[in-house]
């Protein structure tokens, strides 16, 4: 399988000033796979049904703001949140994610940590 470069999609996050033109959510479609966008996702508690009832059609929502690392599941929604690799926070070192879509799966989500 041959990797190719993925389309790049943002949101405006809570530090981004008047110059940064990006919407505050997204909803699109990558490879069939429904995907959500939101810089912060608000608390930790009922987050995932949160998420569910502001993109009531996504499979996946990406997110950010605390720079915390989660890959969480439940109620046919993946959440993710790459963390950060410049900004670790409370975490060990930076983090990345990668996410691989396949004919409308998201078929791996991963947290690579940058040292």
């Amino acid at each position: 399988m041959a990797l190719l470069p993925a389309p790049v999609h943002v949101v405006k996050g809570n530090n981004d000033g008047p110059d940064v033109e990006a919407p505050q959510t997204l909803e699109l479609t990558l490879e069939g796979l429904r995907i959500g966008m939101i810089h912060d996702s608000g608390p930790a508690k009922g987050r995932l049904a949160r998420l569910r009832r502001r993109f009531p059609e996504a499979a996946l929502v990406v997110f950010g703001h605390s720079h915390i690392p989660l890959d969480e599941s439940g109620d046919g929604l993946r959440i993710f949140n790459p963390g950060s690799p410049t900004d670790r926070r409370r975490q060990p070192h930076g983090t990345l994610g990668l996410l691989t879509v396949e004919n409308g799966v998201l078929t791996r989500a991963e947290i690579v940590p940058v040292t």
